[in-house]
């Protein structure tokens, strides 16, 4: 085992290292990331619309106005 000391230097140059790995991996996948995101926003959208819809069938109000 050797008796090295890890300088602040050798701790930066690793850290910006595996950085720059995880950004370029992050870059790539961002497109399809956005896409499937957006097609799981639509998905909520459309499921929340449809239970809105069928529980405002149920639950409607009769709304009557009277002049006096």
């Amino acid at each position: 085992m050797s008796q090295e000391k890890i300088t602040k230097e050798d701790l930066e140059n690793k850290l910006r290292a595996l950085q720059s790995g995880l950004t370029a991996k992050v870059e790539e996948s961002k497109p399809s990331l956005l896409k499937v995101g957006g097609g799981i926003a639509l998905l909520i959208l459309i499921v929340v619309f449809l239970l809105g819809k069928r529980s405002g069938k149920h639950r409607s109000a009769i709304v009557e106005i009277r002049r006096f």
